[in-house]
């Protein structure tokens, strides 16, 4: 039988009550209706010898025997409430649990043996503990539980990632970043320390300064630590080299391109002397890396010294550490001036 009996499940509460004091059915007092139902027909089903010709009770049974007796009807509820007795066949392995752990009642008259008393007792009484248990019993999820809850975690990581995300700045500071670099001034900038990183281990050699012990629990070993030697800044040996580098890639480059300015007198052409504003580029960009290419293509590359006025041992040195050479200053300044023009086009 899939389920319990359907003239039961009709009856109302009250007369299921009766017909429970009518059977002589114990502690039915506490139990609700599905339990009540539950126990009746537990109880009537096992004492059918003796009910089965119980006027009242020829409904139940008539009901009974249409249900067990029609192979329909068994068939198709076998298929249908398969979930339903495999529920129905753990309620009752635990019933069967708790009665064999469970003691036996004492009877309550010295005439009814302990055994009937304790099966009675434990018939009414384990329906409730029964539906009771058997409700916390954890049922396996399904793959659409789990997909949804997997579907629920990564749109919540999601939404924490981009929510830290906005809130650390970094897009703020990257823009800020991309404006300040996309100038000629900062390529100007970067090529001039991009020369000077590779002239100070010539102009300002490093020096051994300590040792870091390994560290066995890291793995690491002995590692010694330079610093620029500083004291080599009292000595002519830095500054004749770094002066040199100074003059020919930025004072003399940038003196000439504060005077002869283009991007002055084309802005003065343009616009009437009340309307004048301050001039685009303080100095001036092509004029400075042309100026730049030729001071260092005399220097450098035709070892000129003015008279004796420039060092040629420093000469030597700033070729020998630049990267490239005076070729290398070539290049940088052949990329600055042809910046310098694709920014002036880009601003028309």
């Amino acid at each position: 039988m899939s389920g319990v009996n359907s003239w039961l499940q009709r009856q109302r509460k009250g007369d299921l009550a009766e017909l429970a004091s009518h059977v002589g059915l114990k502690n039915y007092e506490a139990f609700k209706k599905p339990e009540l139902e539950l126990a009746l027909d537990e109880y009537l089903g096992e004492n059918s010898t003796q009910f089965a010709s119980d006027p009242k009770l020829a409904p139940y049974y008539s009901s009974r025997a249409r249900t067990i007796g029609s192979p329909v009807k068994r068939d198709s509820s076998s298929y249908a409430d398969a979930p339903v007795e495999k529920l129905k066949v753990t309620k009752r392995r635990v019933i069967k649990a708790i009665e064999d752990v469970a003691p036996a009642p004492a009877p309550e008259s010295e005439d009814e043996p302990a055994a009937t008393a304790g099966t009675s007792t434990a018939l009414v009484q384990t329906p409730g503990r029964a539906l009771s248990l058997a409700s916390r019993i954890p049922l396996p999820a399904t793959p659409a539980d789990v997909a949804n809850a997997v579907d629920r975690g990564t749109q919540v990581v999601k939404t924490r990632v981009a929510s830290i995300y906005q809130e650390s700045g970094i897009t703020e500071a990257t823009h800020a970043t991309r404006e300040s670099l996309s100038t000629v001034t900062s390529i100007l900038f970067v090529i001039s320390a991009f020369e000077l990183w590779f002239l100070r281990p010539e102009v300002l050699p490093d020096r051994y300064a300590f040792t870091i012990p390994a560290i066995s629990f890291l793995g690491t070993n002995d590692y010694p630590v330079l610093v620029p030697d500083l004291f080599l800044l009292l000595t002519s040996s830095f500054w004749s080299p770094t002066l040199l580098w100074l003059f020919t890639s930025t004072l003399l480059p940038t003196a000439v391109g504060y005077f002869f300015n283009l991007s002055v007198a084309h802005q003065s052409g343009r616009r009437t002397r009340a309307s004048q504003q301050s001039p685009e580029y303080v100095v001036d960009p092509l004029t400075f890396s042309i100026v730049k290419a030729l001071i260092s293509f005399v220097v450098y590359g035709q070892k000129v010294t003015f008279g004796g006025w420039i060092d040629e041992e420093s000469i030597a040195r700033i070729s020998s550490a630049v990267y490239g050479g005076y070729k290398g200053i070539l290049v940088g300044t052949a990329i600055t001036g042809l910046t310098s023009i694709y920014d002036a086009v880009l601003r028309k």
